[in-house]
């Protein structure tokens, strides 16, 4: 035993040496990273196809969950357990490991010297093309990399076909911010560094072939600093960590939950986290209030007991969009004895809400929380023009409460593009716009009707 462990001491001081974290050991990197020994055939431009994950007319948005951690952490067994949990809806899981760029004969020859953990050891472009094509709704041939050979195989790949949840798993997901920020969801795989080096010990000896020296020093010379200065620094961006990865079963729990919301709820609140859809049962103006700071105010009711509450802030105002928008006016006012509303006119022509006619608002606006009232968020242009003119009156953008009956999708994109700080809040998200600019299948000119001046 003594001598098993000078052995395996020395292995690891030895490999340790000056701290090293590019790709290759002796310094000779490319101007450009290796190109792939075999590309998928359904490889595309990832940049054209980009833009169609935001059109209104793509297939329903699957939902992309990225894991990380570091080696043998137990990312896989998290995004078993996800999948085996998720049994009622189609899973695909789709692994970093798949996208490693095959050795080149003279890179084989010295692979010893490789730094598998670098992030230009994997084919970024490739990974990123397979999320975009799978978020799209189309398969996309995903490579298979043979670890002993350090090759992907030629004449063989796995075909990932688009799914409701989509699991993007390995050390390096969170790097590229490209790659980032296609995930509805992140999380880290938190586990002790002394657990995941034996586990790494047992997987790449039993499954990989390998001696223990290599892998100890694979683990020195590599693999614990790319972890310092690759892995570990992206757990910043983790939306969840999970300590002790697979053992930690109320974490996973909660994890599915949330993910089962997400899946129940519109494609575009999953693109945009400011837009709210709730249920036709609620009343809009209540759950916009529901948005609004408050801080907690005990009252003494007349039975002498003392009562915990919240209490709105106390800067709050309503402003209609003239004249749908004066439909909502007196649902706010049953909700906020004495509220000041202001008022926006703006002409709207076809496609073209730019033109401002009037607009009378409180003088202390800037120091208010804003409930913007319109039922129809149609082009989103008049809307632009009104939260526009209150940010200009000083009012912060997070301080506008946008409230709506219908939205339509394009409505909601020009809305949320422009002003990602503010909240929408709607009950109904509809299919589309029609050649008159129109919600369809909405419900014609909501201010005629309210009003009854419709022919």
């Amino acid at each position: 035993m003594p001598e098993e462990t000078t052995t395996i001491d020395y292995v690891m001081e030895a490999a340790s040496g000056p701290h090293f974290s590019g790709l290759r050991l002796d310094g000779l990197r490319l101007s450009s990273p290796p190109s792939s020994s075999t590309s998928s055939p359904a490889h595309r431009s990832s940049s054209s196809n980009f833009s169609a994950i935001t059109d209104s007319n793509a297939p329903k948005q699957p939902f992309v969950i990225g894991v990380s951690g570091g080696t043998a952490s137990g990312k896989t067994t998290v995004c078993d357990m996800i999948i085996q949990q998720l049994h009622d809806h189609r899973v695909v899981l789709v692994n970093q490991d798949s996208f490693y760029r095959g050795l080149t004969s003279e890179e084989s020859e010295r692979v010893h010297e490789y730094n598998f953990d670098h992030p230009d050891a994997f084919d970024t472009e490739q990974l990123l093309d397979c999320i975009i094509q799978l978020k799209c709704g189309h398969p996309f041939q995903v490579p298979i990399y043979d670890f002993k050979k350090h090759r992907r195989s030629s004449d063989s790949f796995r075909l990932v076909n688009a799914s409701d949840v989509i699991i993007l798993e390995g050390i390096l997901v969170f790097h590229d911010p490209r790659v980032r920020n296609l995930m509805n969801m992140k999380i880290f795989v938190d586990t002790d560094a002394d657990v995941r080096l034996a586990r790494r010990i047992r997987r790449d000896t039993v499954e990989r072939g390998r001696d223990i020296n290599s892998v100890l020093e694979q683990y020195a010379k590599f693999v614990k600093p790319a972890f310092d200065d690759f892995v570990l620094p992206s757990k910043k961006y983790a939306d969840v960590i999970i300590p002790r990865g697979g053992d930690n079963h109320v974490a996973i729990d909660l994890i599915v939950q949330h993910i089962r919301t997400k899946l129940g709820q519109h494609d575009l609140c999953k693109i945009y986290p400011n837009v709210y859809v709730i249920q036709s049962t609620f009343q809009v103006v209540e759950h916009g209030l529901g948005h609004l700071p408050f801080t907690e105010k005990q009252v003494v009711t007349p039975t002498g007991s003392v009562y915990t509450g919240v209490d709105f802030c106390k800067k709050l105002c309503g402003v209609s969009i003239v004249r749908s928008g004066e439909s909502m006016e007196n649902a706010l006012r049953a909700c906020c004895k004495g509220i000041k509303i202001g008022k926006i006119l703006i002409h709207r022509d076809g496609d073209n809400g730019k033109q401002l006619i009037y607009e009378k608002l409180p003088k202390d606006i800037s120091e208010r929380h804003v409930l913007l009232l319109d039922p129809v968020l149609a082009t989103g242009n008049s809307a632009n023009q009104a939260i526009e003119l209150l940010i200009q009156k000083g009012v912060p953008e997070s301080h506008i409460i946008f409230l709506n009956l219908i939205s339509a999708p394009e409505g909601i994109h020009c809305v949320c593009k422009r002003f990602p700080s503010l909240k929408i809040v709607t009950s109904e998200i509809d299919v589309a716009l029609n050649e008159e600019f129109r919600v369809i299948p909405g419900m014609g000119e909501f201010g005629d009707r309210y009003f009854g001046t419709d022919d």
